[in-house]
């Protein structure tokens, strides 16, 4: 089974190449948490299905990536963390930058939860 650093290092690798869906396959526990700020439609999700799908109905929002940015890792214990900058445009609005830090919990080398902190914007 994978440490916690190369949990981290597959995840940040593969999302830098835009495999999203990919790294939740091969790094999500089945029973996966995600969490988002409250005020966001998909606050908390369950279930690795249903981040699959969280991820699809995002990227049917998107009508561009121009850019993707993932910062290095940093990881304690069965934690990590990186920034994640996303210049982008949804479909029917302007281009916007979201900026987030991610936050990972590692558990027998599967990702068990996931928390995402950014400001919401109305």
């Amino acid at each position: 089974k994978m440490t916690t650093q190369e949990v981290a290092n597959r995840l940040v690798d593969l999302c830098r190449n835009g495999q999203m869906e990919q790294a939740v396959q091969e790094l999500y526990a089945d029973d996966i948490i995600s969490l988002e700020p409250q005020g966001t439609p998909n606050h908390e999700v369950r279930g690795i299905d249903n981040v699959i799908k969280k991820g699809q109905q995002f990227n049917e929002m998107v009508e561009e990536v121009h850019q993707n940015e993932i910062s290095d890792p940093v990881v304690a214990e069965n934690f990590f963390s990186c920034s994640m900058k996303m210049d982008l445009t949804f479909k029917g609005a302007p281009r916007s930058t979201i900026e987030e830090i991610c936050v990972y919990n590692v558990l027998n080398g599967k990702i068990v939860k996931e928390q995402f902190f950014f400001t919401v914007k109305i």
